[in-house]
């Protein structure tokens, strides 16, 4: 198919940034079973815990024409989604791709495939998600094909341009921002009691007694000697 581009979405809530800013994206996982990468895609270079708006681009035929283009017009906060069709041959960012995203703010890059130059991204700080890393690049090709803020599929997830992208050394998360929204709050209620939880663990307390696990297995316990 030919070369397709959606609009631009809009800007995550900037309340929505600060709070995914504090939460710990694991306790997501306690609430959705949905909008998590494969664990293949792990980060490769980089420190600092992702948060920010998909911009999707979707790559063909080992052509990374698609994706010069799209840098170019990178956001502050930015995270490029990048679909290579399958391929975990050939990388698609590099030295510069990383040094034009960094320049222009990006949050991060998420690869389903595989990236190149690692020792040279590192020094720009960018967090950067892949598969593995390779010698072997993709060329500017010039094929009419792929695309830029189009729905993609990242580690085994639909992206939707402007869905939320979380990303930390544990894997990386999509959801779209009403999902997300919904569910924030609790999920920064649940990190506050943590703390404490823990200390009634050091002072002797049994997990299962903590979380009403003990009684749910005492319950069936029951129930089957009833019968």
């Amino acid at each position: 198919m030919p070369f397709s581009q959606g609009p631009t979405p809009a800007a995550l809530p900037a309340e929505l940034v600060e709070k995914l800013e504090r939460v710990s994206f694991p306790t997501l996982g306690h609430y959705l079973e949905e909008g998590f990468a494969d664990h293949g895609i792990r980060r490769m270079v980089g420190t600092k815990r992702v948060v920010g708006r998909a911009i999707t681009v979707r790559l063909t035929a080992q052509d990374s024409t698609v994706l010069h283009h799209a840098a170019g017009w990178c956001e502050p906060g930015d995270v490029f989604v990048i679909d290579t069709g399958g391929d975990t041959r050939h990388a698609p960012v590099g030295e510069v791709l990383a040094a034009t995203l960094t320049l222009r703010g990006a949050a991060g890059v998420i690869v389903d495939g595989v990236v190149t130059d690692l020792d040279e991204v590192e020094q720009f700080g960018l967090p950067v998600y892949a598969r593995g890393s390779s010698v072997l690049t993709t060329k500017l090709l010039s094929v009419d094909a792929g695309g830029v803020n189009i729905p993609v599929t990242c580690g085994g997830v639909a992206v939707q341009p402007g869905d939320v992208v979380l990303a930390d050394r544990n894997g990386v998360f999509f959801g779209p921002v009403d999902v997300v929204s919904a569910l924030i709050d609790t999920a920064l209620a649940d990190d506050a009691e943590e703390p404490e939880l823990v200390e009634e663990l050091r002072q002797g307390a049994r997990l299962g007694d903590l979380t009403g696990a003990s009684a749910a297995v005492a319950g069936w316990a029951s129930a089957g000697g009833a019968a």
